[in-house]
């Protein structure tokens, strides 16, 4: 495929004020010369009127050159800058598709070229992909971490290390008879490999962070039916995400509405209200309840003190669930159900709902008193009142638990998978100080393979067309 020269349109949708159409391969200075009059000189924007095959004008714009392989793609590389109008892009295309050897490209083609030409690592490929895709500040500035290299740093850092431990084993059995290679080689390394590791697992403790700053804070609104989960979430969202009315039971299914709050992206799933219901596709709501607060790194568990029956026992049977979420409370006894994903970050905050409505019978400071439960926030999607605070505290949780966008952390669960496995070797070398030099050798080049695969050096291929179908054509 190296061999074609592609082309594409980079920009954004038609039509637009100015558009730019990449070209790259072999082909590029004989589209230059066809298209624009003559190859412009490197790097430098030059005014050029671009004709078609018969001569006729097509536009006038900006050619920019940039010789192989110092550009973006590491091969030959042409850019025609001009006006976005649909007809004079597809005029310029299909130009450029005329010409021998010349074709669309697919998506991600020219980001795979770079990986392919040594210009970039798939760490650094994956970063731009997140970059196309960053919705918040946070997303943003994670991405470009990544996609500036800060990953491929630690993690060519540490297969040097392991490149350097074998080496070392390596000599001391090679060149035992010579006298140049101290016997304590192998305590040397073990000591280095230790402190490897434990850098390895600080660094896949931090993947939780790189999960949230990536995919979103997970909240999820719990209570029973009718505490004002769904009233909660259209205040949150600004708008009518949910169906609110005073019948319980009205939300069957997870109601979803995504926010950014201080850069970082928090996903607020509205759930079935929990309790016992005969009603089969309720009950189906329910369970889906549950698993969404297991998954969930904040519950938001909603209580509205004026509900009857039983303010006080429904506020312990919340938490209850919240805290055990694979228990479900059946009429008589307590059953144990399949568990669900769990998130061991989980934080819990209680929020009194309704504050504009007076209580008929059980004051919130008295609910506290008699269940050793505080509330933690006391809201009125009604008045307003609380939300600013609740929303501040949401997005301090987020922030935290997020930490800083800038600094490298597992993103993907490619990157913790493949950390996981060069640890697991890593351990079972450190784990047998008997082991004998060659097999220590192979069990630390085994670590450094699955390193590679982060990077892309080692064993990628098939992983390829997955990681580079998620750009857009033209990228």
């Amino acid at each position: 495929m190296l061999a074609d020269t592609i082309a594409a349109l980079s920009t954004g949708s038609l039509p637009s004020g100015v558009a730019v159409v990449r070209v790259s391969g072999p082909a590029v200075r004989e589209a230059l010369r066809r298209i624009a009059g003559d190859v412009p000189p490197e790097r430098r924007a030059s005014l050029r009127s671009f004709r078609g095959p018969d001569r006729r004008l097509i536009d006038r714009g900006i050619a920019l050159f940039f010789a192989g392989p110092r550009s973006v793609t590491g091969e030959d590389l042409a850019e025609f800058h001009l006006h976005g109008g649909r007809a004079v892009v597809a005029a310029l295309l299909e130009t450029l598709t005329a010409l021998p050897g010349m074709r669309l490209a697919v998506a991600g083609e020219f980001t795979r070229r770079a990986f392919e030409n040594g210009r970039i690592d798939l760490t650094e490929a994956e970063g731009l992909a997140d970059l196309l895709a960053a919705e918040t500040e946070g997303q943003r500035r994670m991405a470009v971490a990544q996609a500036g290299g800060a990953l491929r740093a630690v993690y060519e850092g540490w297969m040097q290390r392991l490149t350097h431990a074998r080496a070392m084993i390596e000599a001391s059995f090679d060149f035992a008879d010579e006298g140049d290679v101290g016997a304590d080689v192998g305590a040397d390394v073990a000591s280095d490999m230790r402190r490897l590791a434990e850098d390895m697992r600080d660094h896949l403790a931090k993947a939780g962070r790189g999960e949230i700053l990536r995919e979103g804070y997970k909240v999820a609104i719990v209570g029973a039916p009718n505490a004002g989960k769904s009233s909660l979430l259209n205040a949150l969202a600004d708008r009518e995400v949910a169906i609110v009315t005073e019948i319980p039971g009205t939300t069957r299914d997870v109601i979803q509405a995504t926010l950014d709050l201080g850069g970082i992206s928090v996903r607020f799933s509205d759930t079935a209200g929990i309790r016992e219901t005969t009603d089969q596709i309720e009950a189906i709501g329910v369970e889906r309840a549950r698993e969404v607060m297991a998954a969930a790194d904040l519950v938001l568990v909603l209580v509205d003190p004026d509900q009857a029956p039983g303010p006080l026992a429904r506020l312990g049977e919340l938490l209850t669930h919240v805290k055990h979420p694979m228990m479900l409370a059946g009429r008589d006894e307590v059953v144990e159900a399949p568990p669900p994903p769990h998130n061991p970050r989980r934080q819990i905050l209680t929020v009194r709902t309704k504050t504009d409505m007076s209580p008929a019978g059980l004051s919130a400071e008295t609910a506290e008193e008699r269940n050793d439960v505080r509330f933690d926030a006391a809201i009125s999607t009604q008045t307003g009142e609380g939300m600013v605070a609740l929303v501040e505290r949401i997005a301090t949780l987020a922030a935290e638990a997020a930490g800083d966008p800038d600094e490298a952390v597992p993103v993907r669960v490619r990157h913790r998978e493949l950390v996981s496995d060069a640890l697991r070797v890593l351990d079972q070398y450190l784990a047998d100080p008997s082991v004998p030099p060659e097999v220590a050798a192979e069990m630390l080049r085994m670590a450094g393979d699955r390193l590679g695969a982060l990077t892309g050096q080692v064993g990628v291929e098939e992983l390829l067309d997955v990681i580079f179908s998620e750009f857009c054509i033209g990228k």
